[in-house]
């Protein structure tokens, strides 16, 4: 039976997860949606889209989703789904799960891979973060969870951009992009936005499209009104992988976020054994503070591109496309965390090329 794609929607309290889902169910996408939620009985989706059923937490909605709550284990909650659905008695395609305002994502998103029995039935498509753009500045600075859903995130939305000016629009996109530079941003007005820019982004799939956002920390005009599909451009390392990605010029006001990004180019392949022996290190001492790690490396001795990521201490690779006779080959990895080791990481990843 094909895997349930899963997608999680986080964001901190008040940046419109909610409302978000709202627009994802009541559009004509014909897709069959089970909707997890973690404070379903305080935070009602839409009472008159609802059909319950006295003492369920399953319920019935009339475009053929469903909705439950979550107030036992995620695990136990995802495996009752998919054997239901296996029995036949419940009928979806899909599952988002909408975290709380103050929750980590970062444990839910490892729930995927680390149980077996979830794994077997379900693939993590990607994580949504919410942002709200009246409040997120001072969350960002106060609050750590607001952070790590940014971290996280494989893509952004950004809300109530209405309430707020040009210049601070700005400013939250342009730290956004500091923070995760491989975040697509899209503003959003009362959650209304294309299902595609919801569903099946293969934020998590590991195979030749996760190619590194190109122009992830371009021109500042560019950055916020234009952004590309992975793997668009930059199929030589010139131009956009030689840009230079130091951007505090643009800030008016600086901040020293705990959560932050940067990018470890090569122009030389990797040594596989030496790679593998240091990353392995790495993720053993820093991986709990490793929110999102992401390349395509050039390795000595294959005629392919590899493509790695984790979240934490998982980390899995794969294979991708040849290189092309007329592409110039280069390593591209970003990394994403909470006081993130930079120098160890550079100086490690540059001994490890052949």
């Amino acid at each position: 039976m094909k895997l349930i794609a899963a997608t999680i929607v986080t964001g901190f309290l008040g940046a419109g997860k909610t409302t978000l889902l709202k627009a994802v169910l009541t559009q004509a996408h014909g897709q069959k949606i089970a909707v997890i939620e973690n404070e379903f009985g305080e935070e009602d989706i839409d009472g008159e889209i609802l059909v319950r059923e006295a003492g369920e937490r399953i319920v019935q909605m009339n475009n053929g989703c469903i909705c439950c709550s979550i107030r036992d284990d995620l695990r136990a909650t995802l495996v009752d789904l998919a054997a239901r659905r296996a029995r036949g008695e419940l009928d979806f395609e899909r599952v988002i799960l909408e975290t709380t305002g103050l929750a980590d994502p970062g444990p839910v998103a490892q729930t995927f891979f680390l149980d077996d029995e979830v794994a077997e039935h379900y693939m993590l498509d990607a994580i949504i973060t919410l942002v709200d753009a009246r409040h997120a500045m001072q969350q960002l600075d106060a609050r750590l969870e607001a952070r790590r859903q940014v971290g996280f995130a494989d893509r952004l939305f950004i809300s109530k951009a209405d309430l707020v000016s040009k210049e601070e629009l700005h400013a939250l996109q342009h730290r956004l992009a500091h923070m995760n530079p491989r975040a697509a941003q899209r503003v959003v007005n009362f959650g209304q936005t294309p299902i595609a820019e919801v569903l099946d982004l293969r934020g998590f799939n590991l195979n030749e499209r996760l190619d590194l956002e190109p122009d992830f920390l371009h021109e500042e005009e560019e950055h916020h009104h234009h952004h590309h599909e992975h793997g668009e451009h930059c199929h030589e390392c010139g131009g956009h992988c030689e840009h230079d990605h130091e951007h505090g010029h643009h800030h008016h006001h600086h901040h020293d976020d705990d959560v932050q990004s940067f990018v470890f180019r090569a122009e030389r392949p990797f040594n596989p054994a030496l790679l593998d022996q240091f990353l392995g290190e790495v993720i053993n001492i820093f991986g709990p503070k490793m929110f999102r790690y992401k390349g395509v490396l050039w390795m000595q001795g294959t005629p392919r591109k590899v493509i790695f990521q984790g979240v934490h201490q998982l980390m899995g690779s794969d294979v991708g496309a040849l290189w092309r006779e007329d592409e110039k080959r280069c390593s591209r990895m970003v990394f994403i965390g909470q006081d993130l080791p930079r120098g160890i990481l550079e100086q490690g990843l540059a001994q490890c090329l052949a």
